[in-house]
């Protein structure tokens, strides 16, 4: 597959290289990351004292951008796997059309990322192998300080072309969403102001019973930057309300704010709090139990289409994988770290983390554990990279409990990877 991939691309590449008018650019990206991981983990047994892994996975992209007048198209093919799997990870990345006026008004069709402001609601998540797209229509204008952009998506199984319309199992976790995001910036205050509504249809039920239905759950809430010369401050709210797909009602929220100073250009520091709401009577059911307890409203806060990697902790013990029954416990981040640029080409950064529970846990305590992350950068190449990361955490119990954490509770993390950018062609307009 991988082939025929290179290949594909290699028989088109001519006929777009005659065209006459129009800017052209075709490039590459090349990601491949080690990963050693030991304990955090369910144990695959009784006996399992620690969990030890030590992969390889790899990412390759090949995107072509066209630019003519009003007119601006890209895409992007995309394989991802782990060094030994069934090569079968080829999908596209981006396929998308946009078409532009003079006054700023722009509409963007099809396959593409959704990254906007600090990337904790709408997020790329590019640190996973497959990165976060959506299959969308955005429509919106730019100018004067200001931007306004209108998205909307409507998925569907093929299966289901000839009648019905129940979604499961797409690329996608939703049936529609629709959202509306709005942003001003204000340079002579240094403040940056942003405000977004996400409606999401979530399919629930049994497909064909009477069951079956659609539920919406909404999303409102800003977010705020004030950015002076060697100092910033950012602050976030959001809240959720609606039904989840089971038809529950939800009531949720998550606050944040960060502050980061440069006492020099080769030095910053930066301390954070992030809180997200949590279920109350949160139940940790034992090993081959089932907890009874079941929902009346959901309180625990979902930033489904956020970039979790990015905000709770390098070891992604938190919004990346699930808890029991669809439960959560919320999330205290309390942070704090440096970062030290030696060299323009050499960054380095420590930082600390202090986890805990927003909810009170049944037969349990609120602190989760403590985690120190270390990682280095060094741009060897004007396209290459390479980069490493150590991550160590202490969980506490209650850790252990929620995600079967063992052996101590002495949870480790390291990575090496390296990533490569060329751009193989470009041509002007």
């Amino acid at each position: 597959m991988m082939k025929r991939f290179f290949w594909m691309a290699l028989l088109l590449l001519p006929g777009l290289l005659r065209a006459q008018e129009g800017g052209l650019t075709v490039d590459a990206d090349f990601l491949t990351r080690g990963e050693y991981r030991y304990g955090g983990l369910v144990p695959d047994s009784e006996e399992a004292e620690l969990n030890r892994a030590a992969f390889i996975l790899e990412r390759t992209r090949l995107g072509v951008g066209y630019e003519r007048g009003i007119f601006t198209g890209r895409v992007t093919a995309q394989h991802s796997g782990t060094w030994g799997g069934a090569d079968d990870g080829i999908n596209l990345r981006e396929a998308w059309v946009q078409f532009n006026t003079k006054p700023g008004i722009f509409v963007k069709l099809g396959r593409q990322g959704l990254a906007y402001d600090d990337q904790r609601i709408f997020g790329n998540d590019d640190w996973a192998m497959t990165g976060y797209s959506h299959d969308v229509v955005k429509a919106g204008w730019e100018g004067y300080g200001q931007k306004v952009h209108l998205i909307a998506a409507y998925n569907q199984n093929p299966d289901n072309m000839d009648g019905g319309s129940y979604y499961a199992g797409g690329g996608q976790p939703y049936k529609s969403m629709q959202a509306l995001w709005y942003h001003c910036d204000i340079p002579s205050w240094h403040l940056g102001a942003s405000a977004v509504f996400m409606n999401v249809g979530m399919q629930g039920g049994i497909q064909g019973e009477e069951s079956e239905k659609t539920n919406h759950q909404q999303l409102a809430g800003g977010f705020l930057s004030f950015r002076p010369d060697r100092w910033s401050v950012e602050a976030a709210y959001y809240h959720q309300m609606g039904k989840d797909e089971g038809g529950l009602p939800i009531n949720a929220w998550m606050a944040s704010g960060r502050v980061q100073a440069a006492p020099s250009a080769a030095w910053q520091v930066y301390a954070g709090y992030d809180y997200l709401s949590g279920d109350p009577e949160f139940p940790i059911p034992g090993k081959g139990q089932v907890g009874i307890i079941r929902h009346e409203t959901v309180r625990g806060f979902n930033s489904i289409f956020g970039s979790h990697h990015k905000f709770y902790g390098a070891m992604d013990f938190f919004y990346v994988t699930t808890y029991v029954n669809g439960f959560t416990p919320g999330l205290q981040n309390a942070y704090a770290g440096c970062n030290w640029k030696p060299l323009p080409v050499l960054s380095l950064d420590a930082s600390y983390h202090f986890f805990a529970a927003a909810t009170r846990i049944e037969d349990g305590k609120k602190p989760l554990g403590h985690e120190v992350e270390l990682s280095a950068s060094w741009s060897f190449l004007k396209d290459a990279s390479l980069s490493l990361g150590y991550s160590w955490m202490q969980g506490t119990e209650t850790m252990e409990i929620l995600k079967r954490a063992s052996g101590g509770r002495h949870l480790q993390w390291a990575w090496l990877m390296l990533s490569v950018s060329p751009t193989l062609f470009q041509r002007g307009k």
